[in-house]
């Protein structure tokens, strides 16, 4: 139906059906549209551009157009004469899916088309990604193209973590900025944790005088640490927080990008921040601090009275300066052993007929969920909070692996997609725990394919309960990851996968057909100077040397346009100095020889080794 509709609204393209197609792949698209044409002619954009746009959304992406053509050197000016407009932005209500579009690319210019302003944006990111990723003097040629696309799922998410640590606004607008050119339209705002509040909450000052900030973080790796006898600290106050007047900035920044916030207010666990500033909210009476190292605290929010009146008080002001229609509550990782001792909480078992501690637990987010029905919100939490039972309107976010996802969409509830076995990309790139090439890491080993071959709808869900999947998301957590440089080197390039994740049918994707693609968005980043990973050299595992005889043959390669490969056979780390790759090389077999290699990217970084110990 979607292509016959595109049919009936672009009409006959004579030049195009007359013109020699190419192979769409050639065009680097990420992620990658539903249908698309590519052809051998290409249209010359002048280097001042006219935009035609009318309607509030069609001017709305003409001004982020505007600014991403400047980029490239193009000067834009709007303009309502259509039939002189280059680049024409053209609203079709009804006649397309939502956030979908059509770019058509011919010789008489460029021309997008969609529902609303959500499918225009994605048109217009698109049409950059056909231009060159550098700005260039005078005419720009842009490849003909007829492109017909749609998002596969509703919910095309991203998290960061600012509680750990905090990250400045601009930096957060520049994530958004992230998400938003590759069609991702989610932004999960990881706001509060046990290690710092950063939301400012008129009724609650002390929220942001107290628990915001942390004396001091750990050093190194907690997890590799055997007894806190061994943790040392640095000694540095760490912490911040957004004024509700940055949060409205911040999130009316994303609104012109169409991307949705959904704020994290973690309740009832991952809360020794506010018992800092408000301890008479803790089950057990004592003096607390917002704490200075990682995991899962035992110290939680006790659900009587006075927590309920803070958490209503909080979540309303947080109603409202998120207009989005969700409001995520956490509700993972809280451990019951203060409930347990609590007077308070076995009266609330005996009043209400629970056997179990955990049934308290669903009772405080049930009754959290109506209040925020009340404020026209709807709940959504980690895949814990069905462990005590909630409403069937409450959404789940499964983290711990597909398992809760599934059960939770077979009981009717609305799922969003997120393990941390495919999407924690906060997790190592490199097989070697704590390798010394790579960042401190928290945990474990994702590598890029495993991301991008990641499908949001299990098999084994029927498709009436595969509805319930509203989409998928990746989450970055920042123990250890320090600042915005960090954010960057861990995002990319995977959210280039996640991406193709989250827009492209799983029928669609393939990897083999992703990395080329990819490898055309690394001059791109350069533009941008993001900090991106360098990936390694490719060639230097089993599979790939070939044995013949008494000796291997190794062939490298890269994935970065333009990179060198430099490498050594005398276990030495490679660097710009060292032997370059030209051509395939023979490694006698005779005794044992460490093959190391290295990616030398064009602006000079340099990838960590790839490695292969042959014998």
């Amino acid at each position: 139906m979607f292509t016959l509709l595109v049919v009936a609204l672009l009409g006959s393209q004579p030049s195009l059906a007359q013109t020699k197609e190419i192979p769409a792949s050639t065009l680097g698209l990420v992620p990658l549209p539903l249908e698309v044409k590519a052809y051998a002619a290409t249209y010359a954009l002048p280097a001042t551009v006219s935009i035609y746009a009318r309607s509030q959304d069609e001017r709305n992406v003409a001004g982020l157009l505007q600014s991403l053509l400047a980029g490239l050197g193009k000067t834009a000016r709007l303009t309502t004469d259509r039939t002189a407009a280059h680049i024409r932005l053209e609203t079709q209500a009804g006649t397309l899916p939502p956030e979908g579009y059509q770019l058509v690319v011919d010789q008489t210019g460029i021309r997008i088309a969609a529902a609303g302003g959500a499918g225009l944006f994605y048109g217009s990111q698109t049409l950059v990604q056909l231009l060159p990723p550098r700005a260039a003097a005078g005419s720009t040629a842009v490849p003909q193209v007829r492109i017909n696309d749609r998002p596969a799922f509703q919910w095309r998410g991203a998290m960061l973590d600012v509680s750990r640590h905090f990250f400045p606004v601009e930096f957060v607008k520049k994530y958004i900025d992230f998400l938003a050119a590759y069609k991702l339209n989610t932004f999960h705002w990881h706001l509060t944790d046990d290690q710092g509040w950063r939301i400012e909450i008129k009724k609650y000052p002390r929220l942001t005088q107290v628990s915001a900030f942390r004396k001091e973080t750990l050093l190194g790796a907690q997890q590799l640490l055997k007894s806190p006898a061994e943790f040392r600290y640095d000694g540095t106050p760490h912490g911040g927080f957004y004024t509700q007047e940055q949060i409205r900035d911040v999130v009316a920044y994303a609104r012109k990008r169409y991307v949705t916030i959904v704020p994290e207010i973690e309740m009832p666990g991952h809360s020794v921040a506010v018992l800092a500033a408000y301890p008479e909210l803790a089950c057990r009476p004592g003096t607390y601090e917002t704490w200075t190292m990682w995991g899962v605290n035992e110290d939680i929010v006790c659900p009587t009275e006075p927590t309920f009146r803070f958490f209503e008080d909080v979540l309303t002001e947080v109603s409202q300066l998120f207009p989005g229609t969700y409001i995520h509550i956490g509700g993972d990782e809280a451990p019951k052993t203060r409930w347990k001792e609590s007077a308070a909480v076995q009266e609330i078992m005996r009043r209400e007929g629970f056997d179990d501690v955990e049934k308290v637990q669903g009772w405080f987010n049930r009754r959290i969920e109506k209040f925020l029905q009340s404020k026209g919100k709807k709940l959504i939490g980690w895949d814990e909070i069905m462990d005590g039972g909630i409403a069937p309107s409450a959404a789940v976010m499964s983290w711990r692996g597909e398992k809760q996802g599934i059960e939770a969409a077979r009981r009717g509830h609305d799922v969003v997609m997120s393990p941390s076995s495919h999407l924690y990309i906060n997790f190592g790139h490199n097989p070697q725990p704590h390798s010394p090439y790579e960042p401190l890491m928290i945990c474990c080993y994702l590598p890029l394919d495993k991301i991008y071959n990641y499908n949001p709808l299990p098999p084994d869900l029927t498709p009436e309960q595969q509805r319930h999947i509203l989409g998928t998301q990746a989450n970055l957590w920042t123990e250890y990851i320090t600042t915005p440089e960090k954010v960057e080197y861990m995002l990319f390039p995977r959210l280039l996968a996640v991406s193709e994740v989250a827009w492209t049918p799983a029928a669609r994707k393939s990897y083999a057909g992703f990395v080329p693609r990819m490898s055309q968005h690394f001059p791109r980043l350069d533009r941008q100077r993001i900090n991106y990973r360098v990936p390694e050299p490719l060639g230097l595992d089993s599979a790939s040397v070939v044995r013949q005889g008494g000796t291997a043959m190794v062939t490298l390669r890269s994935v970065v346009p333009g990179a060198q490969l430099r490498y050594t056979l005398d276990g030495q780390l490679p660097d710009e100095t060292t032997k370059l790759y030209t051509k395939p090389f023979a490694v006698p077999l005779n005794r044992r020889i460490l093959v190391r290699a290295v990616t030398v990217a064009p602006n000079g970084r340099k990838s960590p080794p790839a490695e292969l110990l042959l014998q």
